[in-house]
């Protein structure tokens, strides 16, 4: 049977495929559109995983990036529960579970990321041990969390820091068991995240620093996480946060470069001309930062996936959007962030840490790496035009760090 052709493939059903796809209309593109997923939902937003849908605030299809009849409508083609098998990308052919083989114009790449399982650990495979990526898996945790007297997070990062929130906030007791002395310090430094740790024990959160763990204590069912240091600690549940590492073994195979994600180039464009990546599995050039960068954030995904269908469409204007992160600790407290800071000399503190209103600058070379805020987004405009301008502020820390002082004027 004769390959389909179709002129655009959107590979992966998630943020970024679904904005490129909207893009691609929106620039005009009146070639047909094939969009494939793995997961039997339409593309979906995965913030509210671990915070309003995980707490019942938030109906599956609120999560939806659009109404299911928006693809009908803009001739989208969505085969959502549908694996893409093979991927040829000198012959320009896609392999489909049970739909046979795609011959495409163009293509985007957007398989995103798996979570880390820690499969190497004893009592891994116990019942009770969750991992968080998808709806099922946030339904899942929502509905055995309502009868667990005790939730283990594992991992000091978003996704610890946000469900453990979100259970606290329903009445759950939670504890967090992380590697990092301090929650939320590997993306933010230690004194950066202390605030948000602060606001996490605050609420009543067990915090366990510095615990690596060694294995998961139970009988058929988790009862105890124990760490190599010898503290268990008791649970009838336990959601692990270990990161993620980005799905490249279609990329690969099908003969596009990959290295820590697929390479791309200024315009999200890969090894082979006419296929692009996107999101949490896109490796590019970024002309902001001076170097190759890879940021799992949902905001970047809804990003490059317009670029990529911009440049699917013909646009040849290089990504230069600055990354832009937010989290939130249930209605407890919410943070933006711009960068990522790779390292940094010196911070600057805009604001007052204690009543939850400021802003940290990351200054490395005479310059703003990243800024972080708690209650001050308008400092983050700022810091998101020094940054992308590479104003020079050595020297400026005293002018940054007053709140009377006007951003505007610096550069």
């Amino acid at each position: 049977m004769a390959a389909r052709e179709v002129d655009y493939l959107l590979v992966g059903g998630g943020m970024a495929s679904a904005n490129a796809a909207a893009e691609l209309r929106k620039r005009g593109a009146d070639g047909s559109i094939v969009l494939v997923g793995r997961e039997p939902d339409p593309p979906y937003e995965r913030p509210p995983l671990s915070k309003e849908y995980l707490r019942g605030e938030s109906a599956r299809e609120d999560a939806y990036v659009h109404p299911l009849d928006w693809y009908e409508e803009n001739d989208v083609e969505l085969l959502a529960g549908t694996s893409v098998m093979r991927l040829d990308a000198a012959e320009r052919t896609a392999t489909l579970a049970g739909k046979g083989e795609v011959k495409f114009g163009k293509a985007l790449v957007a398989t995103g990321a798996r979570v880390n399982i820690l499969h190497h650990l004893d009592g891994a495979q116990l019942d009770g041990i969750h991992y968080l990526r998808t709806l099922g898996n946030s339904d899942a945790i929502r509905e055995e969390a309502e009868s667990a007297g005790h939730v283990v997070l594992v991992g000091g990062s978003y996704i610890g820091g946000e469900v453990a929130a979100s259970l606290t906030a329903k009445g759950v007791k939670c504890s967090i068991v992380m590697m990092e002395e301090v929650a939320m310090s590997n993306a933010f430094g230690e004194e950066a995240g202390r605030y948000f740790h602060e606001v996490l024990a605050s609420h009543g959160i067990e915090l366990f620093g510095g615990e690596e763990i060694d294995s998961f204590l139970g009988d058929g069912r988790v009862s105890a996480v124990k760490t190599k240091s010898g503290r268990e600690v008791e649970c009838d549940m336990v959601v692990i946060g270990a990161g993620v590492h980005p799905e490249t073994m279609l990329a690969e195979r099908g003969g596009l470069e990959v290295d820590n994600g697929i390479v791309c180039d200024q315009r999200l464009q890969t090894s082979v001309e006419g296929i692009f990546a996107a999101g949490d599995v896109c490796s590019y050039d970024s002309v902001v930062h001076g170097r190759r960068l890879r940021v799992e954030h949902w905001d970047v995904a809804l990003q490059q996936g317009r670029h990529a269908g911009a440049a699917m469409a013909g646009d040849e204007a290089p990504y230069s959007e600055l990354p832009y992160f937010f989290s939130d600790l249930a209605d407890w407290t919410s943070l933006e962030y711009v960068g990522p800071a790779q390292k940094w000399d010196e911070i600057v503190w805009r604001g007052d840490r204690d009543s939850g209103e400021f802003t940290a600058f990351y200054i490395a070379g005479g310059k703003v790496a990243a800024a972080l805020t708690v209650g001050r987004s308008e400092d983050l405009t700022h810091a998101r035009r020094m940054i992308e301008e590479g104003v020079d502020v050595t020297g400026l820390g005293e002018t940054i760090g007053d709140t009377e002082s006007d951003l505007e004027q610096i550069g």
